[in-house]
């Protein structure tokens, strides 16, 4: 879905004027600021509040983003993936795509963060349908024309990580089963959302932040509501 729609989206986008494609990334900053909203909001799912003590949701979620952003900034996690985006664009980029390296990074960002990477990979690993993954297939498709008509061929070579990340949360399904229960996807989630709204803050142009830094914030999550 992602190499088909950013294909699509390289042709429609050369017919693109500049406003046109500045408008078409604020339509995608907001969305993604609507989707942020819905998925920060898990931090209240009754699963977690009754799993946690009064006021733990927040303070998990508070510990996650700490800690995984610590973490992710120890590790250089952004700086790791903007490698892998620069090793791409000499491999596969025209001279002068000079967007390659953003489209790579930011796409890749957007399509692994949030719930239905990991629940609609390992409910297909499971063998309990691939309903979830249909539908994120489809954002992805949509998602991915608009970004590679501004970005270009490294909205398309985002499919290489995005492809790997499902595949081995698939083959999580399949080996261990469900290894979450609801409160610890509820808290996940939760991060996804934080994680959402610093890229739609990117997106238009607002503030600059390392999303990739808080990446590990997602697996700690989880971690921390076992505890409970």
């Amino acid at each position: 879905a992602i190499v088909v729609g950013g294909s699509l989206g390289m042709l429609v986008g050369r017919r693109f004027s500049d406003a046109l494609r500045t408008l078409l990334m604020q339509s995608l900053g907001l969305v993604t600021m609507v989707n942020a909203v819905q998925s920060a909001a898990r931090i209240s799912d009754p699963a977690l509040v009754h799993r946690m003590p009064s006021g733990g949701p927040m303070l998990a979620v508070l510990a996650a983003m700490l800690l995984g952003g610590s973490l992710g900034f120890l590790l250089k996690v952004e700086d790791r993936i903007e490698r892998a985006g620069e090793w791409l664009r000499h491999r596969f980029a025209s001279e002068g795509d000079g967007n390659f390296v953003d489209g790579f990074v930011m796409s890749s960002l957007i399509f692994v963060i949030g719930p239905l990477a990991i629940l609609g990979a390992i409910s297909d690993g499971l063998g309990t349908g691939i309903d979830q993954l249909m539908l994120k297939s489809s954002l992805d498709f949509m998602a991915a024309i608009a970004f590679a008509s501004t970005l270009g061929l490294g909205v398309v070579a985002s499919a290489i990580p995005v492809g790997i990340y499902q595949a081995l949360w698939t083959l999580v399904g399949v080996l261990l089963g469900s290894i979450m229960d609801p409160a610890q996807i509820a808290a996940m989630t939760a991060v996804g959302g934080l994680l959402l709204a610093a890229i739609s803050l990117k997106l238009l142009n607002l503030k600059q932040i390392q999303v990739g830094a808080f990446l590990p914030a997602l697996f700690i999550a989880p971690v921390i509501v076992a505890f409970f």
